[in-house]
């Protein structure tokens, strides 16, 4: 039997693709965060939450602490100033840690898999998608808890140090959310995944020095809280934001093996991004191939 040429189902009209590759991995982007963002439009209680959360650790733990003897932290400060800088970044932490709970739900839910079937360009958006929303989600939840610090503690930012708040910030928020992206392949259910972000949370605020200085911990802790990353971005915001005097070379930090300067930090943590985001991106790959 043959079949006529008039028989064959054909496309309507012409599909031409004259844009180049980077538009239409944008447009994927754009069409991945769009959706992020309309999911948290209509289910905002987990970016709420993420605001009052740290926002009751800083009033009532800041008030706790607050007839504390002037000094008694090595500082001549308040200790709610000296907790302010800690929660800053707690709270940029926590909203980076559920950057791979959506990813999760998309899994279980099967909608993982229609995104891996499209003809998308690269399944780098799937970790660059999320990244940006996640970041852009924890920015707007970190500048609520400073402007919130501002109001309570009565203290200013100059333009250069809010510069360098936001560069710590983003550091420590696009490094910690790879991490969670690659951890939401790799663990089998949202179950495990949000009992493991539980256990990673309180340990990792309570071993830095958010609450307390190096000065404060016994020894065994102050090597912990030297192996913690959150520790330098603390230490960087809570110099920044209290010193009167301050350049790129000031040391404000003294681990128990070296001594940094704020450039230093600022490398480190750089360093963090670039190694965290390529070893997540190959973990992707492979688990996607």
């Amino acid at each position: 039997m043959q079949i006529s040429k008039t028989s064959i189902l054909k496309p309507r009209k012409n599909i031409h693709i004259d844009c180049l590759l980077a538009p239409l991995f944008l447009q994927e982007i754009i069409s991945l965060v769009k959706r992020l963002i309309i999911q948290t439009i209509r289910r905002p209680s987990n970016v709420i939450s993420g605001i009052i959360q740290p926002l009751l650790w800083l009033i009532l733990f800041g008030a706790l602490f607050q007839n504390a003897p002037v000094g008694l932290f090595t500082l001549e400060i308040k200790y709610g100033q000296f907790l302010s800088s800690g929660i800053i970044i707690f709270t940029s932490f926590t909203g980076s840690l559920n950057a791979g709970l959506p990813l999760i739900f998309d899994r279980e839910f099967g909608f993982l898999n229609r995104i891996l079937v499209s003809p998308i360009i690269s399944k780098d958006t799937l970790l660059l998608s999320l990244s940006f929303f996640i970041t852009a989600i924890t920015m707007l939840q970190t500048f609520t808890i400073v402007a919130c610090s501002l109001h309570i503690f009565k203290y200013s930012f100059s333009i250069n140090r809010f510069y360098l708040l936001i560069i710590v910030t983003l550091l420590i928020t696009s490094s910690i959310s790879s991490i969670s992206i690659g951890l939401a392949f790799i663990i089998p259910g949202h179950i495990e995944f949000l009992a493991l972000m539980l256990l990673i949370n309180l340990p990792m605020l309570f071993s830095s020095t958010a609450l307390a200085p190096l000065s404060f911990m016994p020894y065994w802790l102050q090597i912990v809280a030297s192996l913690n990353p959150l520790t330098y971005a603390i230490e960087s915001i809570r110099f920044i934001s209290i010193a009167q005097k301050w350049d790129y070379t000031s040391t404000i930090i003294k681990t128990l093996w070296i001594d940094l300067t704020l450039i230093q930090i600022l490398l480190l943590l750089l360093i963090l991004t670039i190694i965290s985001f390529t070893i997540i991106q190959t973990i992707i790959s492979d688990k996607l191939e």
